[in-house]
């Protein structure tokens, strides 16, 4: 399948809305038997049901969007294995059709020549994925094309799972029911017994108890109504609202806030909007970080450590801000993204093997222009990619003004996709519904995968 873009692992390429087909390719001769599936997944990372798993023993979504249409030998010796996959048929619910498989009688790392290739209805080229670094896992998660801004992309994300198909199917909420137990021996027939009277009527079954997180969000929200902060707590509503669609409801994480405090930020600043702005990102750090309040880190000429933001200290918040420790003159990303790692994992020094914690880190990282550290953001968001952080990138300004984030959205060469880019002109123009569903729109996705690799225990 020459002619064709060949994308690494946390690439992706745009494809066109049309009919395609993701096409796996290996050489058979000794290999595992290997068989292609597809998911489709809502907002929440989760299939809606069974209906949304696709493989050899259920060829089709309810819909028909996405169908296997199984293997093919060809003439050089190879095998493929093909998903279609309507992306103008997918239903309006679904945000991702990831595509994988499994392999029986070894791992991938026993299958040769293993690549993913994306082409039309027609056979033509879009893009080829090489899987060279698979060893022992027994089902792999290959590529995925995913909805942005209303256009359809395709990554190549290479995951692993060592759990086989059953563990992929799992991560994205399908139920793989235990094998069934063997049955008791039989046992010799005794007398039979006078038949007891009825026992008395049960009490009708207690309410099901309430969760230690879903009792620290009701005294949150009691606590800011009786606190008189009615403000924070409709963003709170808001922001419910958004995190149970994508599954978030009762999600626990630490929260900060990455903010750009550059000369270029001033108008902002002065017309209230960054403190609007942090606002809306302390109510979403109210519903994930039990603490009740996010940490925050400044850069503009360098980065800067200012403590926390939370119901004591966000009135007012802003302008202070800008008096001390003032606006400043360049715009260093890097300065901050160091710092964000030291404060939540000691070190911002080079990282190749992954570190897991129990809590993962969300940062809102919002900035109005590019930095001036560009090869050193590259390195710090790849080091950090084997840390349970996730950057939520937010440009401010005109579209198309922030090459550099979209880059780092798409930066090749991490341990997992660790971070989110999305732009707004004007942040007041955004309804508070709409800000929260685009700052968790790839969250989930990447609790997923940091849970599959190792970084959340």
């Amino acid at each position: 399948m020459g002619g064709m873009a060949k994308i690494s692992k946390g690439g992706n390429t745009p494809v066109p809305t049309a009919e395609l087909r993701a096409v796996l390719t290996w050489r058979a001769a000794g290999a595992p038997d290997v068989d292609a599936s597809a998911l489709l997944l809502n907002a929440a990372g989760k299939v809606r049901s069974e209906a949304d798993f696709v493989f050899y023993n259920q060829p089709s979504d309810a819909t028909g969007a996405v169908r296997h249409e199984g293997k093919q030998p060809t003439a050089g010796g190879l095998v493929t294995d093909t998903i279609r996959v309507d992306l103008a048929a997918i239903p309006g619910d679904v945000e991702r059709v990831v595509i994988g498989a499994s392999a029986d009688g070894g791992g991938f790392g026993r299958v040769p020549e293993l690549a993913l290739h994306v082409v039309t209805a027609q056979g033509g080229p879009i893009a080829e994925f090489d899987i060279d670094e698979a060893s022992t896992e027994t089902a792999f998660l290959f590529g995925e094309f995913y909805l942005r801004n209303g256009a359809w992309k395709f990554r190549a994300v290479g995951q692993g799972y060592a759990s086989g198909l059953s563990g992929l199917a799992t991560d994205f909420g399908i139920e793989v029911a235990d094998d069934d137990p063997p049955g008791p021996q039989s046992a010799p027939p005794v007398p039979s017994a006078p038949v007891p009277p009825p026992p008395p009527t049960s009490p009708p079954p207690a309410a099901p108890a309430i969760s230690l997180k879903k009792r620290t969000l009701i005294d949150m929200e009691k606590r800011l109504a009786d606190e008189g902060h009615p403000q924070l707590l409709n963003l709170t509503k808001q922001a419910a609202v958004s995190l149970e669609k994508r599954g978030l409801g009762e999600h626990t994480a630490r929260v900060a806030l990455c903010l750009d405090i550059s000369y270029s930020m001033q108008p902002l600043f002065k017309k209230g909007k960054v403190q609007a702005l942090a606002e809306r990102v302390l109510s979403l750090g109210l519903r994930f970080d039990d603490n009740a309040a996010v940490d925050v880190f400044l850069f503009g000429s360098r980065g800067h450590v200012a403590g926390q933001l939370g119901l004591g200290q966000y009135n007012g918040w802003a302008e202070r801000i800008r008096r001390s420790p003032g606006l400043e003159g360049s715009t260093d990303y890097a300065g901050a993204m160091r710092l964000v790692r030291e404060h939540y994992f000691g070190s911002s020094a080079p990282r190749h093997q992954p570190l897991a914690n129990d809590l993962p880190v969300y940062v809102m990282f919002i900035t109005d222009g590019q930095t001036t550290s560009r090869e050193a953001t590259r390195e710090q968001i790849t080091y950090s990619s084997f840390e349970p952080i996730f950057w939520q990138f937010m440009g401010l300004g005109r579209p198309g003004g922030f090459s550099f984030l979209e880059e780092l959205d798409d930066l090749t060469g991490r341990y997992v996709d660790n971070a989110d880019f999305f732009s707004v002109q004007d942040p007041a123009n955004v309804p508070d519904g709409q800000l929260y569903e685009l700052m968790t729109t790839e969250y989930p996705t990447w609790l997923g995968r940091a849970r599959a690799q190792g970084l959340l225990i």
